[in-house]
């Protein structure tokens, strides 16, 4: 059996996990980051996307907002925008989210707009993705 390790992913309204896991797979600027128990500590910026817990048992998936996550020898804490579960999202709302997203894109804007729009865009693809594949692995 793997060693467990307690991972934590907070957001501003709430603890949306808290249990031990075998592992956490987490999107990242440069592609997807795995952690185990005993993984060097460090920070690491999360970027919108998809989520993977295994818990020993079954392997959990969730969508996650910008943020960070901090990796310490025994527990790991993911601070993000949002985290929510597929059953939590609402399709329509994401649907209208990404028609927002690409409009903002097409226009005429500054660089930091640019920005936000991409990161609005990656976020609600994320939820869309989630929505329409099984919730474990």
């Amino acid at each position: 059996m793997a060693a467990e390790f307690l991972v934590e992913i907070l957001t501003p309204e709430r603890s949306f996990f808290c249990d031990n896991a075998q592992s956490i797979i987490f999107p990242t600027e440069d592609g997807q980051m795995s952690i185990q128990k005993g993984h060097e500590s460090e920070v690491v910026t999360v970027v919108p996307g998809e989520v993977k817990i295994n818990t020993g048992k079954k392997w959990l998936i969730c969508s996650v907002a910008e943020g960070f996550l901090e990796v310490r020898p025994d527990e790991t804490i993911m601070f993000t925008q949002a985290a929510e579960w597929p059953e939590e999202i609402d399709v329509k709302r994401a649907e209208r989210a990404k028609e927002r997203a690409e409009e903002r894109m097409r226009q005429k804007m500054s660089a930091e707009e640019y920005r936000r729009s991409k990161i609005a865009m990656a976020r609600a693809m994320a939820r869309l993705s989630l929505t329409k594949r099984k919730t474990t692995l």
